[in-house]
Order: structure tokens, then sequence, then C-alpha cells
């Protein structure tokens, strides 16, 4: 008896963990909304740290496996990431410029893609990729437009509607997974034998 109940509260508070990282997440996406400048420079400074670390790590690996077919690889691949990452936290701006540009054209081409695929292949979804490649289409040249100055705040919108869902995300899950574990906890509970009572039916009576 008193296993499953420690089990469930673990499970418990560790639901309540996800509820509460996920409301943190979704405080810090809509913060990021309002001040988008702010947050594609957070964004940028932690793309390029992620970079520089992860750099380092690799080329500790790198090092621990010299004489190896991959060690010069491996210590190429570093450097570039360690270089990438310094550039990144020098200059974010003219970083954020340079991804901004780099999305535009990701969202041209796709939307170009979709619209021209859809009319040559007619397929049963034609209504909707069309519809998406009309709005990549229009995002881009959104963003290309307003360029350099769309650079201040594509990137940080992008980043704070990731943690928002992100976050939402993990509110939904804490919230169902602590309503499974008490849905569980309820049934084990209600389907347990009752002892020290007897059924007093008329048909259990013997003639």
């Amino acid at each position: 008896m008193n296993e499953p109940t420690a089990e469930g509260r673990r499970l418990n508070r560790s639901f309540g963990r996800l509820t509460l990282l996920g409301a943190l997440l979704v405080i810090a996406g809509v913060i990021g909304l309002v001040y988008t400048g702010v947050a594609t420079l957070t964004s940028m400074l932690l793309f390029g740290w992620l970079l520089l670390v992860g750099g380092l790590v690799g080329l500790l690996h790198a090092i621990e496996s010299r004489g190896t077919n991959y060690f010069w690889l491996g210590v190429v691949v570093a450097a570039l990431n360690i270089a990438a990452g310094v550039v990144v936290i020098k200059h974010p701006e003219g970083t954020a410029e340079a991804l901004t540009m780099f999305a535009a054209l990701l969202f041209l081409t796709g939307g170009v893609f979709r619209l021209v695929g859809s009319v040559v292949v007619r397929g049963p979804q034609m209504g909707w990729t069309l519809l998406q490649g009309a709005f990549g289409l229009l995002l881009g040249l959104l963003v290309l437009f307003d360029w350099p100055h769309s650079s201040l705040y594509v990137l940080g919108c992008f980043f704070s509607l990731a943690l928002l869902f992100d976050g939402l995300g993990l509110i939904a899950l804490g919230i169902g997974g602590r309503r499974i574990v008490s849905m569980v906890a309820g049934r084990r509970d209600g389907g347990q034998p009752h002892t020290g009572r007897t059924s007093t039916s008329p048909e259990g009576k013997q003639k």
C-alpha cells in the first residue's frame, strides 16, 4: 500500500516541476514577444555560447581520440564551431542580420516551390499547399523588404514563440500526467476488495 502511494507522489512532484517549468517558459516567451529586440540579442548570445561550448567539448573529444582516423576531422569541426561562436558573441547584431536574410530566402524559396509544386502536381491537398506557399512567399517578402531593420524583431519573435509553445506543451504534459496518476490511484483504490463484510443477498442463502 505504501509503495504505490510513494510512487504516485513522486510522479506528481515530477509532473508539477514540468508544469512550473512550462509556466516559466510561457512567461519568458510572452516577455520576448513584447521586447523582441532584447529577445533577438539574447537568442544570438545563447547561440554563440552554444557553438563555443560545443566546439570546446568537441575539441576535448578529438584530443581524447587522437590516433584515430577521425582525429583531424574532429579538430577542424571543433575549431569551426569555436570560431563561429566567438564571432556570434562579438557581433550579435551582424549575425542576426545574416540569419534574418537567410530565413527570408528560405521562406521565399519554400513558398515558390510549394506554389509551383501544387500547380504542377494538383493533388488532393492542392488548396492547402497553395495557401502554405502563398504565406511563405508573403512572409519572405515582408522580411526581405524590411531588412536589415527586420533583423531586430524576426529572430526574437521566432525565439519567443518557440519558448511560448514549448512552455504550453510542458504545462499540458504536466497537468495531463497528474490527472492520469490520480485516475490510476483512484482505480487502484476502488478495485481493492473489502474485507470484514459478507454478502447477505437472498440468493446467497441456502434453502
